[in-house]
C-alpha cells in the first residue's frame, strides 16, 4: 500500500476550499451549539433541589442564639412600665436644616 502525497494535497485543498466557503457559517452554529449548551446546563442547575440528607446536614450546623436571662429580665421590666421611646431628633426630623 502506497500513499500517494499529491493525491492528498489536492484532496486536502478541496477541503480547505470548501472550508472557506462555509466558516462563516460553521462558525455561528458553532457558536450558538454552545450557547444552547450553557442555557441548558444552567437551567439543570437552577432548577436543582436540595436533598433532603444535605439539608439535614446543613441545620446540624446552625446554631440556636442564647439571649442572657439578665437581659430577658430587663426587657420584661421595661414591658411592664410601658416605657414610651421617643426620639431625641424631632427638631431635626421636622426642620433638618435649622441648627
Amino acid at each position: 500500500m502506497s500513499i500517494n502525497f499529491k493525491t492528498i494535497i489536492t484532496k486536502f485543498q478541496i477541503f480547505l476550499s470548501f472550508l472557506k466557503k462555509y466558516v462563516v457559517f460553521i462558525y455561528v452554529v458553532m457558536v450558538l451549539l454552545i450557547f444552547s449548551f450553557f442555557v441548558f446546563r444552567i437551567n439543570q442547575i437552577s432548577s436543582l433541589e436540595p436533598t433532603d440528607q444535605a439539608v439535614k446536614e446543613k441545620l446540624q450546623y446552625v446554631q440556636r442564639p442564647k439571649i442572657d436571662q439578665t437581659v430577658i429580665d430587663k426587657i420584661e421590666q421595661l414591658k411592664s412600665q410601658n416605657v414610651e421611646v421617643r426620639s431625641l431628633f424631632d427638631k431635626a426630623r421636622n426642620n433638618p436644616f435649622n441648627e
